[in-house]
């Protein structure tokens, strides 16, 4: 009987009508799409005959987003499907394909995910000052647990166990060659390298690797055609990221120092992207994301915990402003390099952690991109075809035929107000329209 049904699932046609399309580069002519299965079948041309229709009464469909850097868990993937974000890139955690297959496993109402593994760096050094101290699990955590079903929470603490039986030290090239080994082993879709100093984090003196040792691990992760991201939130540390021959940044560099043009260009040479995580510098210097935590389309959606998440701050960087991050990103766009949206949202709402939520964080991070200069389609892009693009995802991030269907209806029209994307009327994911 389930095959019978799984079988009738994949041959249901859905037409959806009416709207107008951004397909993840603009917005297009047709005003309709079939979807087949978890497939976009056509975009305009004739309905089928068989096909369900689904009256879009003059709204925007638009790719589902992507997330191109977070820490998650269940319940983010949750809380970001909700938000029509339906992919999210991880960038240090536990869900690698083996990490999938244990955490995931009969679990149908989360985004997709992507994973680095366990990023490389240096004992002690960045995360380690954002977490608990010694080897228990952070309550915080262990309040998340509570929440989940048996079978969520089996999971979750299995994919945990498994990443803290030993944590990967890398003092040496040898001991960075094992680890992007152990990465790939484990099924890592790129691997992520951390050059961190502290002083943003408020913790200056962290230990950082030799450039040796980070170079040494770049190029063994690209003997496995792995791309290589690199934590940085410096104009020095972006320089050396981009010297070590990273593909991109997973952060902006919050300051703004004399030879920032330079820096620029070669960034721009090198054809690194940069993932700049505005929300996240905004947090950093200071500013919680109260305007966001109080749209009835954010909070109506989110926990109390998350809603309180919002409304607080890293702010560990408060000698930091938004211009210097406004300018950098606008320099960083002019000069060709693709900018992708990323929030850095934690897996779980942690006190420290403040002005990120799951999903919520991505349309405020599209709106701080029109605040630094992007025009709407632009930023909405860099939420959709562009971060597809650049890590290689070739059935999303668009709307084409062939593409998978999945979508997002917003009323209004986003690539004019970009707060729209807010405006949610339904998300398909793998062409499974998700229930409220």
């Amino acid at each position: 009987m389930e095959k019978v049904t799984q079988n009738a699932a994949l041959e249901q046609v859905t037409a959806i009508t009416n709207i107008r399309i951004f397909d993840g580069n603009q917005i297009i002519a047709p005003r309709h799409i079939v979807v087949k299965g978890e497939s976009i079948i056509s975009v305009g041309g004739e309905l089928p005959a068989d096909a369900t229709i689904i009256d879009g009464e003059n709204a925007t469909l638009l790719p589902g987003l992507v997330d191109a850097h977070v820490h998650t868990s269940i319940g983010g993937l949750r809380d970001a499907l909700k938000f029509g974000v339906t992919t999210e890139l991880e960038m240090n955690g536990d869900f690698t394909k083996r990490g999938r297959e244990i955490q995931l496993k009969n679990v149908n109402d989360v985004a997709d995910v992507r994973s680095a593994g366990m990023a490389i760096t240096a004992p002690g050094g960045h995360p380690d000052e954002l977490l608990p101290d010694g080897d228990e699990i952070p309550e915080f955590v262990l309040k998340e647990l509570a929440k989940l079903s048996e079978e969520d929470r089996e999971s979750m603490l299995a994919a945990y166990a498994h990443d803290h039986e030993e944590i990967p030290q890398v003092t040496t090239v040898e001991e960075a060659v094992k680890h992007v080994h152990t990465q790939v082993e484990n099924g890592a879709d790129y691997i992520k390298i951390m050059i961190e100093e502290g002083t943003v984090m408020g913790v200056p003196g962290l230990p950082v690797l030799s450039d040796e040792i980070l170079k040494t691990a770049v190029t063994e992760a690209h003997k496995f055609d792995k791309l290589v991201i690199a934590h940085v939130l410096t104009a020095l540390s972006s320089q050396e990221a981009i010297d070590l021959g990273v593909d991109g940044l997973g952060h902006l560099f919050i300051d703004r120092p004399e030879y920032t043009s330079r820096l620029v260009m070669s960034i721009a040479a090198s054809g690194a992207f940069v993932t700049p995580c505005l929300v996240l510098n905004s947090s950093i210097i200071g500013n919680p994301a109260s305007e966001l935590a109080n749209d009835p389309r954010v909070h109506s959606k989110l926990s109390s915990d998350w809603i309180d998440i919002l409304n607080s701050s890293f702010n560990t960087f408060p000698q930091g402003n938004m211009d210097n991050s406004f300018k950098n990103v606008m320099d960083l766009h002019r000069a060709g390099v693709d900018i992708l949206v990323g929030t850095d949202v934690a897996p779980v709402p942690v006190p420290n952690l403040g002005g990120l939520a799951h999903g919520a964080s991505v349309h405020h991070e599209m709106q701080l991109l029109v605040k630094a200069g992007f025009t709407a389609i632009e930023a909405l892009q860099s939420a959709t075809a562009k971060p597809a693009r650049c890590f290689g995802l070739n059935d999303r991030g668009r709307i084409a035929e062939g593409a998978r269907a999945d979508l997002i209806l917003v009323t209004g029209d986003p690539t004019i107000n970009i707060s729209d994307t807010l405006s949610i009327k339904s998300v398909w994911f793998k062409g499974v329209q998700q229930r409220d």
